[in-house]
């Protein structure tokens, strides 16, 4: 009889100690109004950047270690940060939100989904997964910073893109020939800023 007793109540100590180890994992959710995607893209004779907001995002941690997520930017809100005459910048994100570029009406979402993440020191992170822009989707990997406060915490990095993976090929020097100096290169880079809240 004390033996059963025994073994039941250790059954409900490793019960009791796994439901206890889960609590560690904790989903954060992206505030959107801090956080921030900064786009930069570069041509033959100069480059434009701006801004994409986000439209939904999360974190999830083990303590204080990163283990995946996943971020959604709304592509219906590019704008143009560097041309100051309303008539020129009005037609760069019209021309940025055409089927030239990222087809916004087709494809109002672009999206990333963490696949693996591996730790280094100081916070610092290699992370690999699937961004989707346009309906493809494409593995990525880069560095990233994670810095935890005490309510939130704020992932940075600077994630470069090549646009022609995602038949985003409008004056692509690799697709098109004898463009000059009208060539804009294939590569553009986000710099992203997550701010997670608890």
């Amino acid at each position: 009889m004390k033996m059963r007793i025994l073994m039941a109540l250790a059954i409900v100590a490793i019960g009791y100690s796994a439901i206890a180890g889960n609590d560690k994992q904790e989903t954060m959710n992206v505030n959107t109004e801090e956080s921030k995607v900064v786009w930069l893209g570069k041509k033959v004779t100069g480059e434009h950047a701006g801004h994409i907001s986000l439209a939904d995002g999360q974190l999830m941690f083990d303590g204080d270690k990163l283990t995946g997520g996943s971020f959604e930017m709304d592509m219906t809100t590019i704008t143009n940060t560097n041309l100051e005459k309303e008539e020129t910048n009005q037609k760069l994100v019209g021309h940025l939100k055409s089927d030239d570029f990222f087809g916004v009406e087709k494809f109002p979402k672009s999206t990333f989904v963490i696949t693996n993440v591996e730790e280094k020191k100081g916070g610092k992170y290699h992370v690999q997964g699937d961004l989707t822009i346009k309906g493809i989707t494409k593995s990525i990997d880069f560095p990233a910073q994670i810095t935890m406060l005490d309510s939130k915490a704020v992932a940075t990095a600077a994630i470069t893109i090549d646009r022609s993976e995602f038949d985003v090929r409008f004056g692509s020097g690799s697709f098109f020939d004898n463009l000059g100096d009208k060539v804009i290169y294939d590569d553009f880079t986000l710099d992203i800023t997550l701010v997670a809240n608890k």
